[in-house]
């Protein structure tokens, strides 16, 4: 404890020393400890925290992996990958990838584990679970999450959820294969019969993850939920809250409004496929020319409906997150109010219930009414509005700032022309007419990486290199940070505007030739070429970060003091690193998130736990101690 919180202890009145007290306590208690549960089976939001994003950024590096040798058949069909290639026909079989070469089975069993790793593994727990663990209980002034055994449990169901799906690989017959959306009947069917386990098989094991996974983000939910509504600081009241608390919000909302369907259409799909039941087998089903053993009368579009009702909401449980760690650090490079706060409240308020009535954009091929299809355009043209205004927002807040250049800042203002383009691309699949000539072309891979890769992904790198310092005490090395932002921001472009021109010449996602075999084709094929390297190249730039994350941990330069960006909201009023039950009294709140220049104060920020000119807010009882 350093001596400014001594003085603060000390100068604060008897009650203030007795919180105190038992907060050393606390600390003692929780260092008493075996390693494995503080560090293993922790129940402290903060360890959690980084066990999700350590785990999340692992599953990341391995979706990615799949993805660099699929450019490879795309770029080199029928060619046997190098150096990787032979590894890949040892531990999957000669059948799977015989002499090297990536087979059409393997290539379809790539592309469905890279997209489910990509977001139910990788970016989602990055950006709501791991990111949100640690810095939401700091901002609204908790000691803990409101449930921390709960916490605990959703974060191993996660993690069992991802082995499971890890382990599918090596089954006889491989991973899913039927895409991240596990369309039926198709995924009723496939790696079903004989020569198959009815449980270990590829595409069983994939729903089984799924469920593991659907039910962390369940407990995660409501954990955030409560621990929001319930364990804010007194003084902190709605309008006081981060915007990035605002953001986590409402993604747990959708979240718990949108899994259960999906968590009720896995399981049905598990009975269709081990217990013989027609949830989504229709009547008259014929697989390999032979009238399928089922007893009929279900419907594959109901999947759709349940997939996609979780699905599009998904999309900014992906983007929510995003966008309030962009304002946080904007806010503070910035050095000046957000413009528009209210504003921005109330459009994440509106994205949120407009993402629950909008899915079926994704089902214009499956030959919706007239009526229907004029109001889910309606509603997904409205979606952008709220968008549109957070974005101009951030931007509008840039004029006539002070802007700092740092390492977090140039990830944040990299975030809003890349999720711009993302958004923009995406207005033409709003309607049919459009959606029904692009649809399931390299168009659509563009647009939605636009939004996850630059968008939320520089999003959560913008995370990691602000929220570093607090979390270990140690500055990212910047010149490293530099060389894997810039090569980032350039390749990505690479990889994911072609596909833009691809689409519009009517490329296939799934062609595992890349369009080699389609004449109309011809002329965008170099552009396969363009994409493959670029990824390679991107792979090479993260090298940088792995480097640097962990160099940094035990070389980084030290922090100077508690709050190393000068900035106002509450988890800079910890030390550093946070303690378990984080706060060393109980922190009261003064004023909005984002007080910057306030006129007659020594300093160009105004922290919201300062009483500077601000009557004292009404004190609650003592904040309980967090769970050992």
């Amino acid at each position: 404890m350093d001596s400014a919180h001594h003085a603060a202890g000390a100068s604060s009145g008897e009650g203030v020393l007795h919180v105190e007290e038992s907060w050393e306590e606390l600390e003692h208690h929780y260092r008493q400890l075996p390693w494995w549960r503080r560090w293993v089976f922790s129940t402290d939001h903060k360890v959690i925290g980084l066990q999700y994003t350590v785990t999340a950024l692992l599953f990341l590096f391995i979706g990615f992996s799949l993805m660099m040798v699929m450019r490879w058949q795309l770029a080199h069909p029928g060619q046997p990958v190098p150096w990787v290639g032979p590894i890949l026909e040892k531990l999957l079989g000669p059948t799977m990838a015989p002499g090297g070469v990536i087979t059409p089975q393997l290539y379809n069993t790539f592309g469905a584990m890279h997209g489910t790793i990509m977001i139910f593994l990788g970016v989602v727990p990055l950006g709501f679970a791991g990111i949100g663990n640690f810095v939401v209980p700091l901002q609204v002034g908790a000691p803990d999450m409101a449930f921390p055994r709960i916490n605990m449990a959703s974060f191993w169901a996660q993690f069992v959820g991802g082995l499971i799906m890890l382990a599918s690989f090596f089954v006889p017959g491989g991973a899913a294969k039927t895409g991240w959306t596990a369309y039926t009947p198709l995924a009723d069917v496939v790696d079903n019969g004989p020569g198959f386990h009815p449980i270990l098989n590829g595409q069983t094991l994939w729903i089984i993850g799924m469920i593991f996974v659907i039910t962390a983000s369940l407990l995660g939910s409501i954990n955030f939920l409560a621990t929001i509504i319930q364990l804010r600081a007194p003084g902190m009241t709605w309008m006081r809250l981060p915007f990035f608390v605002w953001a986590e919000l409402v993604t747990a909302f959708l979240l718990l409004l949108a899994f259960p369907p999906l968590e009720a259409a896995a399981i049905m799909q598990f009975m269709d496929r081990v217990f013989g039941t027609s949830f989504f087998a229709p009547t008259g089903l014929v697989v390999n020319g032979q009238l399928a053993p089922v007893s009929g009368g279900g419907t594959p579009i109901l999947w759709q409906h349940l997939f996609w009702f979780l699905a599009h909401p998904e999309v900014y449980v992906l983007v929510l997150p995003a966008l309030g760690i962009v304002a946080e650090v904007i806010a503070n490079n910035i050095r000046k109010p957000l413009y528009g706060y209210k504003i921005m409240v109330y459009s994440v308020c509106a994205i949120g219930f407009l993402s629950m009535i909008v899915w079926a954009h994704h089902m214009y091929m499956t030959g919706m009414g007239p009526a229907v299809s004029a109001f889910f355009q309606t509603t997904t043209v409205s979606i952008s509005v709220p968008s549109v205004l957070i974005i101009s927002c951030l931007v509008l807040s840039l004029w006539g700032a002070s802007i700092r250049f740092t390492l977090p800042m140039l990830w944040a203002l990299a975030f809003i022309p890349m999720f711009g383009i993302g958004g923009l691309t995406g207005l033409p699949l709003a309607f049919s007419a459009a959606g029904l000539v692009l649809h399931d072309t390299y168009y659509v891979i563009g647009h939605f990486h636009y939004l996850v890769a630059p968008g939320s992904l520089f999003a959560a790198f913008a995370a990691v290199y602000y929220w570093f310092p607090k979390a270990t005490g140690r500055y990212l090395n910047e010149f490293l940070g530099k060389i894997h932002f810039w090569g980032s921001l350039i390749f990505m472009n690479g990889i994911f505007w072609p596909m833009l021109i691809q689409g519009f010449a009517g490329i296939h996602r799934r062609w595992y030739d890349g369009g080699a075999s389609w004449q109309l084709a011809q002329g965008v094929l170099q552009l396969n070429y363009v994409m493959s390297v670029s990824t390679w190249l991107l792979g090479i730039f993260q090298l940088f970060f792995i480097v640097n994350f962990f160099w940094s941990l035990w070389f980084g330069r030290k922090v100077e003091s508690d709050n190393p960006w000068e900035a106002t909201t509450l988890e800079w009023a910890t030390p550093t690193p946070p303690p378990h039950g984080n706060f060393q009294r109980q922190p009261l709140v003064y004023r909005g998130p984002y007080e910057y220049g306030v006129p007659g104060y020594s300093q160009d920020y105004l922290p919201q736990f300062e009483a500077f000119g601000a009557p004292a807010p009404r004190l609650a009882s003592p904040a309980p101690p967090a769970g050992a």
